[in-house]
């Protein structure tokens, strides 16, 4: 070996780009992989934060004295779940396109291609309600390869020991997104108009994107100013992985997939947490404004509270969840289940004290803290597809991403059903709904969750390269 890191060969690197003769790409205080997993964090803010715009626009057209548009209560469920129509189609495709593909291009292009149909709303909005639908499909169609695409581009640039940190700090950008997302959108829509916040997010999704086709490559190798050291660091911890041959449609084991019940235990999960995490997002200034009478700024600021907790709390549960495995305190299987089981547990309590709460106060207080328990959740299911099988994770993830949607369609169906009258009765039956439905998650998730690489998840024998010490 080499003495020190200044000893390390000069790598081969890539030429660099007319650009980088001008300016290096880097950002000076950060490593290249904290780099992409910074920008990719500030995508997802991003991407999150242009769903909260319609949930805003929405509350200034039903709560306003002016009146915008005139649209029934199947119109206004047709418009929420729209988006979600697109996202589902997606997912699994997503999986296999960032494995076809260079996952940095396939995140960026669909960030960047979101930001500009962002810009289209208000114009589709003024026109007629199906075209908003179409550019709302289309929105969902382009964001359903984000996270599939996210994984795919830890499959290059995260060491194994960091990989919680490195996917968390990413991913915690999706609940940065609704902190930001709501008291902006909140207050652009009080102090300009509601296309406001539109324009807003489409203009900035633009820029990000040109600083993250700037700064962003596929993999360390491909870098033009990659350090040496950190160039060799993250390929040596990452060792013969990588060489795998990608996974297809004909070589993933679909059957396998559909007997697995750990792999139910994920799909259940994800479904009852999509299905709380969209009635927040879609529906909890409605829920504040209607029952409480709150104004739509505050609305927007109180709305954002839980969601700060939860940025706060998704990286802390991962670094904490890594600990506990690493030193042995407890085996894989049971870090996950009592994160998940926990962490849902307690938000279905907290569910139950806002139905009967009296007070804004006494109901934000109780959302706060069961959201913020969820946080902990996310280190249980969020992760669960690298444990069973590294190898189909981004399959996994798009599956189990694919049946969450489905709660986001039917959420806010059911929900605008519900609470057509606009009664605080109406909002108790949601909410003692919502914990039901955790309730059974977590029941289902402790009997047949697992920790453990799945018999099926490596490739069969003959695929792998017969050892030869000699």
């Amino acid at each position: 070996g080499w003495e020190s890191p200044d000893d390390l060969p000069e790598p081969e690197r890539p030429p660099p780009r007319h650009i980088d003769k001008y300016i290096r790409p880097e950002c000076p205080c950060l490593s290249k992989r904290y780099t992409v997993a910074v920008l990719t964090c500030v995508g997802f803010v991003i991407s999150f934060g242009m769903r909260c715009n319609m949930g805003m626009a929405k509350l200034e057209f039903t709560t306003s004295t002016k009146k915008y548009f005139h649209w029934s209560v199947g119109m206004e469920s047709a418009v929420d779940s729209s988006f979600f129509w697109g996202y589902l189609v997606t997912q699994v495709p997503g999986g296999f396109l960032a494995s076809k593909y260079p996952a940095n291009r396939v995140f960026g292009i669909a960030i960047a291609t979101s930001s500009f149909l962002n810009l289209l709303l208000p114009v589709a909005a003024d026109s007629q309600p199906i075209f908003l639908i179409f550019v709302r499909v289309l929105q969902g169609l382009v964001e359903g390869v984000t996270y599939p695409a996210c994984h795919g581009i830890w499959r290059y640039w995260a060491p194994p020991l960091e990989r919680s940190r490195l996917a968390t700090l990413a991913f915690c950008g999706s609940y940065a997104g609704v902190v930001l997302g709501m008291p902006l959108s909140g207050v652009l829509t009080a102090g300009i108009g509601w296309q406001a916040p539109f324009y807003f997010y489409g203009f900035v999704g633009i820029t990000w994107y040109v600083v993250w086709l700037w700064l962003a490559f596929e993999k360390p190798s491909k870098h033009p100013s990659i350090s040496a050291k950190e160039l060799y660091y993250i390929e040596n911890s990452l060792g013969t992985s990588i060489q795998q041959t990608m996974p297809t449609i004909y070589t993933t084991p679909w059957k396998k997939f559909l007997t697995s019940m750990p792999v139910y235990a994920i799909i259940v999960a994800n479904f009852c947490r999509s299905w709380n995490f969209y009635l927040l997002v879609l529906f909890q200034a409605s829920y504040l404004s209607t029952a409480f009478g709150l104004e739509i700024k505050e609305t927007g600021f109180l709305g954002a509270l839980p969601h700060l907790l939860m940025t706060i709390i998704v990286p802390c549960g991962g670094m904490l969840a890594d600990y506990v495995r690493k030193n042995g305190i407890l085996t894989t299987t049971n870090v996950r289940k009592l994160f998940n089981c926990g962490g849902f547990g307690m938000e279905g309590f907290f569910f139950v004290i806002v139905a009967y709460s009296k007070s804004a106060l006494s109901a934000n207080a109780a959302l706060t803290m069961g959201v913020a328990f969820s946080g902990f959740a996310i280190s249980g299911f969020n992760v669960n597809h690298l444990d069973i099988a590294p190898r189909y994770a981004s399959i996994l993830m798009g599956m189990s991403n694919g049946i969450g949607t489905i709660a986001g369609l039917i959420c806010p169906i059911v929900i605008d059903h519900i609470t057509r009258d606009h009664s605080k009765g109406s909002w108790k039956v949601v909410f003692l709904m919502a914990a039901t439905v955790h309730f059974i998650g977590v029941t289902f998730y402790a009997i047949f969750a697992s920790g453990e690489l799945q018999p099926w998840a490596e490739p069969p024998e003959e695929k792998k390269k017969p050892w030869d010490p000699m």
